[in-house]
């Protein structure tokens, strides 16, 4: 079987070439939607649709343009990143409206760029939305809480273990150990919970409050109650990855390629993955985010 870095060498010249037709497309529409938070096309094909700062993509377009601008160090791109930040901070501004979330609309953006620009009003930026996610730490039952409302107060979600990276960051620089023990916890109940023992994944769990005890579990995005959700088994593949990175636990290495076996045994034939690898055979609806985001 060949290494992906031979894989990645025998198609260096077709990867290039579509690098550099992004490039060309996004250094027009990048100015064009700076003062928006894009969150796709309009009804138009054309224009970009802005979404509100609580949304939890509204970090992703920001995020765009600070990877094309350290791979281009196209100033315009920068700038874009920039503008971002600042209509972010209408959220921050209405922090009472923030969820579990906030690594995808701040980590991705506001932690990049301070890590590499120095900007303090990035780390700035990021520390508050991690501590934000740090409040919504549950003491006696060892979860992070994923939204808000009496109806969602008992509920964890698989795609928290994308948001534990900002935990991390806050306490590498601050050199306070406390929002990394809360990811650790976090993680550790995730990998005991939502992990199932074939690598399959349970999107969202009710938890008992005042105890550990998991009372249900969810049907979520998939198909059904204990369906397999694909989305939901690459941010476990990424999540735990990540967690390994910043800890050194084997467990969660071994969780990332456990799950990882299972998201490659169930990909169709074009290594497409379904929506749900448990729905019925017809008709068939793909995604490709999750085979993305499992490939990264």
């Amino acid at each position: 079987m060949k290494t992906y870095k031979e894989i990645l060498e025998e198609n260096r010249a077709w990867a290039e070439e579509t690098f550099k037709k992004v490039d060309n497309k996004l250094s027009a529409v990048t100015i064009r939607s700076r003062d928006k938070l894009v969150d796709g096309v309009g009804p138009d094909g054309k224009t970009h649709k802005s979404v509100n700062p609580l949304t939890w993509t509204s970090g992703f377009w920001g995020g765009m343009n600070v990877l094309m601008w350290e791979y281009t160090k196209n100033e315009e791109y920068l700038k874009t990143a920039k503008r971002s930040e600042e209509l972010l901070d209408e959220g921050l501004a209405n922090f009472q409206g923030l969820y579990h979330d906030v690594g995808f609309m701040w980590h991705i953006l506001s932690g990049a760029l301070y890590r590499l620009t120095g900007d303090e009003g990035s780390k700035r930026r990021n520390l508050f939305a991690a501590s934000s996610l740090m409040s919504r730490y549950v003491l006696d039952s060892n979860f992070i809480l994923a939204w808000n409302g009496e109806v969602q107060r008992e509920k964890s979600i698989i795609d928290c273990m994308m948001n534990l990276p900002i935990l991390y960051f806050a306490s590498d620089v601050i050199g306070d150990d406390r929002f990394k023990q809360i990811a650790v916890t976090h993680a550790n109940m995730t990998l005991e919970n939502h992990i199932r023992p074939d690598g399959s994944v349970t999107h969202i769990l009710n938890h008992t409050r005042g105890t550990n005890e998991v009372t249900e579990k969810v049907r979520g995005q998939g198909y059904g109650v204990g369906s397999s959700w694909s989305r939901g088994q690459a941010w476990a593949i990424y999540g735990f990855a990540i967690s390994y990175n910043h800890t050194g636990d084997i467990r969660y290495l071994d969780a990332a390629k456990k799950v990882a076996h299972y998201f490659i045994a169930n990909v169709c034939d074009d290594w497409l993955a379904k929506i749900d690898f448990r729905a019925p055979n017809e008709p068939v609806y793909y995604d490709n985010a999750a085979a993305m985001i499992a490939a990264a």
